[in-house]
């Protein structure tokens, strides 16, 4: 298992992002090259969930699987057995990859019609030690009564990660998530809708380390603007605890001074530290810039695959 000394930060580029990427290799998901979905489906848990793009998704392909009372929806022995083939490439490339599992869905969603896919997940991930899983979930009080590892014997090809979309999130998710002793640990700030600050986290001397931190704006219908103060007080942080931090995105609604171009009927003011005006464009065209620069890093403890 890699140390937080021992990880460094990587920018190995991987495309911009796409919601129909939901299970694809060569994922357009900037910070990973694969996604896997043991299933989709979930209910909505706090305000990030708000605008939940997979549930815009699954809904555009004719399926209802969002609430406590929907059905989730399964998939065929084919569809599991491509993390195989992956893992496969990996290995001949001697190159580590890396999986979002899961972006339709929540692995640790407590339901019991969903155990028996949990127990095939486990499995695959122990047949796959090429791969590194990111498992991402807004339920870290579920992990420990989910999980078949002991404590201690966490596999290092699992990175656990939770969503912080404020600071209200930060103190309810983070001594969930920082209790484990995962390979890596990372927080997606993705909605990032309000400022947040880490330093109870990162000073605690009985909680594990932050390694990575995602960041970005919403896009889709009913975007919500992010402050651009929120993400550079964050980068500010991470450079200061050397905690590897990327910045996806601005998502849909960018600050006025870096826009190319703004459109009158797309404009707002957005108080917070300080007033800001934020203009309303397209996801690409917002970019991915902070601070003049990209920031693609990943924690990375074993790059390489060794045989």
């Amino acid at each position: 298992m890699a140390s937080n000394k021992e990880l460094t930060l990587a920018t190995r580029p991987v495309p911009g992002y796409s919601v129909k990427d939901t299970m694809a290799k060569n994922s357009q998901i900037e910070w990973t090259h694969h996604t896997f979905n043991p299933w989709w489906g979930c209910s909505k848990v706090s305000p990030a969930c708000d605008n939940c793009y997979a549930e815009l998704w699954a809904k555009r392909m004719g399926h209802q699987l969002w609430g406590g009372d929907a059905p989730r929806r399964f998939f065929s022995d084919s569809h599991w057995r491509d993390p195989l083939v992956w893992n496969e490439e990996a290995g001949s490339e001697k190159v580590r990859a890396r999986v979002f599992c899961a972006s339709m869905a929540d692995v640790f969603e407590k339901r019991y019609d969903l155990d028996g896919q949990r127990k095939r997940l486990w499995k695959l991930i122990a047949e796959t030690p090429n791969l590194d899983w990111l498992l991402l979930t807004k339920r870290p009080q579920n992990i420990g009564s989910m999980i078949p590892w002991k404590a201690e014997a966490w596999p290092d090809n699992v990175w656990l990660g939770t969503t912080v979309e404020n600071q209200k999130f930060a103190g309810q998710r983070l001594p969930h998530l920082l209790k484990h002793k995962a390979a890596v640990r990372f927080l997606s700030c993705e909605p990032l809708l309000g400022p947040i600050d880490l330093s109870p986290w990162t000073k605690a001397k009985d909680l594990q380390p932050i390694d990575w931190v995602i960041a970005g704006g919403e896009s889709g219908p009913g975007a919500r603007p992010m402050h651009p103060d929120w993400a550079t007080k964050l980068l500010a942080q991470c450079q200061e605890k050397n905690i590897a931090f990327h910045f996806k995105q601005w998502g849909h609604w960018v600050p006025a001074e870096i826009a190319t171009h703004t459109p009158k009927s797309s404009i707002i003011s957005l108080p917070a530290e300080r007033p800001v005006t934020m203009v309303r464009l397209p996801k690409k065209e917002a970019g991915r810039m902070l601070q003049g620069t990209t920031w693609d890093g990943v924690p990375v403890g074993r790059d390489l695959v060794h045989g």
